[in-house]
């Protein structure tokens, strides 16, 4: 890892000493917390696998939004950011939903991080946002297996083929992905 990529990671930079730190083995060890969306930007930009750029626009001009990160007190582990559903107007109950929209862990982070981080941030989810009764995220099937959702017990909520978002009032850029997607459901209890 680059000292500059640790360095975003570093919560208070001016006390951190990388040569006495050791990164935790636990996500137990990890506390996940609502962070602004410009740092989530820019930690999803360093960690994320695939979709690094979100531009942070994208994410508050939306109805609701929020973004979490996972830290130990000293270093960040993982970031995630989420907001009304992108395409809510192709879903029954959109309004009623909170997707996903990236999700991205450090290379230094523990095994587990992922489903600790979206049990944590489901909890926070339905009791701050009452209104809220499923969230969605969407699996890229040539990136990922699904694991994080099935270890936290969401279901498949349907698959797709890629479909064009262009419209004739608003043409999109090229896709980000061709593969087929499924699409992940946590449903309020």
């Amino acid at each position: 890892m680059s000292i500059d990529a640790l360095n975003n990671a570093v919560m208070e930079p001016l006390w951190f000493n990388e040569e006495s730190y050791e990164f935790v083995t636990s996500p137990k060890a990890l506390t996940v917390e609502v962070v602004n969306v410009h740092k989530a930007c820019s930690l999803n930009a360093q960690w994320h696998s695939r979709f690094p750029v979100i531009k942070w626009g994208n994410v508050v001009r939306n109805k609701r939004s929020v973004c979490f990160y996972a830290h130990d007190g000293a270093v960040i582990y993982a970031v995630a950011i989420w907001s009304s559903p992108i395409a809510a107007n192709r879903l029954k109950n959109g309004d009623k939903m909170l997707e996903l929209r990236r999700m991205a862990i450090a290379d230094y982070a523990p095994k587990n991080t992922a489903s600790f981080m979206l049990k944590k941030m489901r909890y926070w989810i339905f009791n701050n946002f009452e209104e809220i009764e499923t969230l969605v995220s969407y699996q890229d099937t040539e990136a990922h297996h699904g694991t994080i959702y099935k270890a936290d017990n969401w279901t498949v909520g349907g698959e797709s083929a890629l479909s064009e978002w262009s419209t004739s009032t608003r043409v999109r850029s090229s896709a980000q992905s061709l593969a087929k997607k499924i699409r992940w459901e946590y449903k309020r209890k």
